[in-house]
């Protein structure tokens, strides 16, 4: 029961982002394109967040692991709910993309 409530209120161990993205996640940028444009992290997607459920029959599986981003962090939250409500299983909110350039050398 109290773990029920842990996975409900997101309380639990940290997620190491960097070895999701070591290990081979899928970083989906949900910026504008014209933000993206600007700069984003090495062979990320980009799937704006106002088009992510059109875009979500490119993902490979429900499975997959998938790290979100954005500029601020506040859109890739709102991607990771929409995931999550679509029964992808295995998403992680990466925050601002320009945080996430650490792992793509």
């Amino acid at each position: 029961m109290i773990q029920a409530l842990k996975n409900i209120l997101g309380i639990g161990p940290k997620v190491n982002i960097g070895e999701l993205i070591a290990n081979g996640a899928l970083i989906m940028d949900v910026r504008t394109k014209g933000e993206y444009a600007g700069g984003h992290v090495k062979n990320s997607v980009n799937f704006p967040l106002d088009q992510l459920l059109s875009n979500t029959a490119k993902i490979k599986s429900k499975d997959q692991v998938i790290v979100t981003c954005c500029a601020s962090g506040m859109r890739s939250s709102s991607a990771k709910s929409i995931l999550k409500n679509q029964g992808y299983t295995n998403v992680h909110n990466g925050g601002a993309w320009q945080n996430l350039q650490q792992y793509k050398k």
